[in-house]
């Protein structure tokens, strides 16, 4: 009778875990090099991370580009909202909480090359005279607030509350591989109280379990995927470690240290880290970063990039990041961006409030390298080495 109650458990577990397939695209950067657009794009916006993490601070941290953190990302999924269905490409971003999307009611540069969401050719959307202002750096998102059904790899979240955008600043991002946003962090740094995706899904019952798991493939590898309400072994090697979350907003973890060839390189007396699925690279504080970038020899190079000879990747040391008493080591061969204009550095310095005091984001370049589950049951984060 136990096993048969077990087996059944495992059946339903199963039955309600969902996975959103991801798509490896030209990143944005990529595109604006292909047309020509980027030199321009860097003279013209400040590039700094840190914005996204602190959008009250961004004028002391002068960025002026609303979306720069996504400028290298890579992996991207689609829902669909409204019946019948509209389809969007979305980043799927533990860096943000809200929903939004470009509707027909805007009239930016950015919204003419993208998939634009229609209300009134939706049944079961319920407008709102609410409207909604996302801050990316000193520009932001502004729209309105609607509720409609948005479908995810199979799950209809119903009256779910999303932003339908008028100005999207910065015409680049004409450029873009994804039409919106689907945030994945806390409801805490949600935008004008807006119930996000994961919340509204787990309120009625639609997951089996208060967690979400990411892998992301190596390489272009396909096979990339966010599961809601599961775990799938089959990503990992060994067992999850589980990490506590320090700060409910971000998926916000404490790091113990950050060494290279076993010595001290960053985050001497242990630091604050972010695990972002929105953000490519590993980014830190600038002079910290700037120490790295001398340590593996890299140096300054077209359009803003920090160059590295290819040549020497398989010398360079890897970075190991301390996290609850556990090492994660990442490879040069990860943090060193190989394409056919050469290698590049995957670390990013970024400029924070010093109230702040260190934080670090972990990227897209660590969650290759570690499956990653995001608990909002436990409030916990769990990483494992990737299969």
């Amino acid at each position: 009778m136990k096993w048969l109650l077990l087996l059944t458990l495992i059946a339903l577990s199963e039955c309600t875990s969902y996975k959103v397939p991801l798509t490896k695209k030209k990143s944005l950067r990529q595109k604006l090099i292909e047309n020509g657009k980027l030199k321009d794009f860097l003279q013209n916006h400040q590039y700094n991370i840190g914005s996204k993490y602190f959008p009250s601070e961004a004028t002391t941290l002068m960025s002026d580009e609303p979306l720069q953190n996504f400028l290298d990302m890579e992996y991207f999924g689609t829902i669909s909202i409204g019946t019948p269905a509209q389809d969007f490409t979305v980043i799927f971003d533990t860096g943000s909480s809200n929903l939004w999307v470009p509707s027909v009611y805007c009239s930016s540069v950015a919204c003419t090359n993208h998939n634009r969401f229609n209300p009134q050719k939706s049944s079961t959307f319920k407008g709102t005279s609410e409207t909604v202002s996302i801050a990316y750096g000193t520009g932001s998102m502004t729209g309105t607030l609607g509720y409609d059904t948005v479908q995810v790899a199979g799950i209809s979240d119903t009256n779910q509350i999303f932003g339908l955008s008028k100005t999207e600043p910065g015409s680049f991002l004409y450029y873009a591989p994804f039409d919106g946003i689907l945030g994945l962090a806390y409801p805490s740094i949600s935008s004008s109280g807006a119930t996000p995706v994961f919340d509204n899904m787990w309120k009625q019952g639609l997951v089996s379990q208060d967690l979400f798991s990411v892998y992301l493939s190596k390489d272009d590898k396909s096979g990339s995927v966010v599961q809601f309400g599961g775990i799938d072994s089959s990503y990992y090697t060994g067992s999850l470690n589980w990490v506590p979350v320090s700060f409910e907003g971000y998926w916000q973890i404490t790091v113990d240290s950050i060494t290279m060839s076993g010595e001290p390189i960053a985050c001497m007396f242990g630091c604050q880290a972010i695990v972002d699925t929105g953000t490519s690279l590993l980014a830190g504080p600038t002079n910290a970063i700037a120490n790295i970038q001398s340590y593996i020899g890299a140096s300054e190079g077209s359009y803003g990039s920090m160059v590295i000879s290819c040549s020497t990747i398989d010398s360079l040391p890897d970075i190991v990041f301390t996290i609850n008493g556990v090492q994660y080591p990442v490879p040069a061969k990860a943090y060193v961006l190989q394409n056919q204009g050469g290698c590049i550095s995957g670390f990013q310095g970024m400029n924070i409030p010093t109230f702040s005091g260190e934080l670090w984001i972990l990227g897209d370049i660590f969650i290759r390298q570690y499956y990653t589950v995001f608990d909002r049951a436990n409030n916990q984060v769990g990483l494992a080495p990737v299969a």
